[in-house]
């Protein structure tokens, strides 16, 4: 399946959308504030140590220094040599003032961003992403990740020994390399290398406190990640970052960036397939498919659900065909749904009851095509006795609905509020609970403008009565800028 890349830049964001078939796969978002320091390696310089708290201070040229425990100080323990500190798993752990004294360059990577008045935390322990590995320039450890299946990692620690030929630094296998092929393999660790390289030149060229080494960013992770033997074309909307960029490829990825355009239309790039569009819909609950029918999507803490109807389609012979028609419809969208909203975790699809076993079958099959052809790994189950599918799909990021919204405030994320009505007859509790504790002069309800026309109408019979009960006057008071849900009691 050919495909395009687009890229939206701007100064505050960067948008990447994945085109196939003429239409939006996939969408990638990152915003200029939000990126963190997590990753990134700094040439920096010993500004305190604290051997009372076996830590150190660092600078590394941001507004607070950072901070350095002697659990993250990288320590390898020569042979003979006697164990000082005993560390919580066993190994041992030289003091930190034996290791780092004041003034002191130090290349340190960032493993925790700031927050609030506390400093980044470091480690002197360096390691460096890959797409499908990553590297430990200080050690020289081959390992795989835990979540591989314990009977595949001793043949795929064989083949990495093997890739990676003399001892240079370690390497873990990541997740997403399990099924990765050794050119592959290859590739990742050439570009490891020569990253780690390039930080080391830097280290020994530029004064503390200096960044050597910043995680990649959306732009390129394009080139390293998203860019496969069926892209086509990667257009950049930007001239400044189409040239970085060109750079950038040219000295990492060289056929990634023979694929790169800079793209000098006038329309806005991401209109020419309707790519905000697709973002909106992409946001909403509800998709309407081209027969008629709809699917609706619903994401939950713990799983998402995705339900199949009918709607308006009618279009088939029998009422077993326009289900069967449906649901294969359906099967190609909520695929595509799941990678334009990145919905990961256990997924429950409740296509339309099927009576027909080939029916199933070839609905079945329809949706695992389509989900091969994504780059997350996915796993699908077949229909349970309740005709619901069950599957998971790998959280790689936050889903498009996190990173672009938040809970509503009148809500709270829960979807619906309590009507007027029932807030009404909360507060009419309220001033009855009150008034058994204290004596004021008057109770004024300020409330949202619903819930005091509903006062001041319909249940205004209720109100006096409560007021002749307590024997104290209830005054209203409307408050647009309040929720529904909303309301507070004033005792006078």
């Amino acid at each position: 399946m050919q495909q395009d890349i687009l890229i939206n830049w701007s100064p505050q964001e960067t948008r990447v959308a994945i085109i196939e078939s003429g239409a939006v796969q996939e969408l990638h978002v990152e915003r200029t504030l939000e990126r963190g320091l997590v990753g990134n390696v700094y040439l920096g310089k010993v500004a305190r140590v604290l051997p009372g708290m076996q830590s150190a201070f660092i600078d590394i040229g941001l507004e607070r220094a950072a901070f350095l425990h002697v659990a993250d100080v990288w320590h390898r323990q020569a042979d003979g040599e006697p164990p000082a500190v005993a560390r919580a798993g066993g190994q041992p752990q030289v003091p930190i003032e034996k290791q780092v004294f004041e003034g002191q360059s130090l290349m340190v990577q960032v493993i925790k961003d700031p927050i609030g008045t506390k400093g980044a935390r470091l480690s002197t322990q360096i390691s460096i992403a890959g797409r499908l590995l990553v590297f430990l320039p200080q050690d020289d450890h081959i390992g795989i990740s835990q979540k591989i299946p314990s009977d595949q990692r001793e043949s795929l620690r064989k083949r990495l020994t093997a890739l990676v030929g003399e001892p240079g630094g370690g390497f873990i296998l990541r997740t997403n390399g399990e099924d990765a092929s050794d050119p592959e393999l290859a590739e990742d660790i050439a570009y490891l290398r020569k990253t780690w390289s390039r930080i080391r030149e830097s280290a020994l060229r530029l004064p503390p406190p200096s960044l050597l080494h910043q995680d990649l960013n959306l732009l390129q992770r394009v080139l390293r990640d998203l860019v496969t033997d069926e892209t086509q074309s990667i257009r950049i909307d930007s001239r400044e970052q189409f040239m970085l960029l060109e750079q950038f490829g040219q000295e990492f990825m060289p056929s990634a960036a023979a694929r790169l355009q800079l793209y000098k239309g006038e329309r806005p790039i991401f209109d020419l397939y309707s790519v905000d569009e697709e973002i909106l819909k992409a946001l909403g609950r509800r998709v309407d498919l081209k027969s008629g029918g709809y699917i609706i999507v619903d994401q939950t803490e713990a799983l998402t659900t995705v339900d199949v109807n009918t709607g308006g389609y009618v279009g088939a012979r029998n009422f077993d065909d326009t289900i069967f028609k449906t649901n294969l419809e359906a099967a190609q969208a909520i695929a595509r749904q799941l990678r334009l909203r990145n919905l990961g975790g256990i997924i429950i699809v409740d296509f339309i009851d099927m009576q027909r076993d080939d029916h199933r079958d070839a609905v079945l099959a329809e949706f695992r095509k389509q989900l091969a052809r994504d780059r997350v790994k996915t796993m699908a189950g077949g229909f349970s006795q309740l005709g619901l599918l069950e599957m998971t799909r790998k959280r790689t990021r936050e889903s498009l609905a996190h990173m672009l919204c938040e809970p509503c405030e009148a809500c709270v994320g829960k979807g619906t509020v309590r009507t007027a009505r029932t807030v009404a007859y909360d507060i009419l509790r309220e001033i009855l609970r009150e008034a058994r504790q204290f004596n004021p002069r008057e109770y004024r309800v300020v409330a949202a403008p619903k819930v005091i026309e509903l006062f001041l109408d319909e249940e205004s019979q209720h109100l006096a009565g409560l007021s002749d009960f307590i024997g104290k006057p209830i005054s209203l008071q409307s408050e647009s800028a309040m929720g529904q849900e909303q309301y507070d009691i004033v005792l006078l």
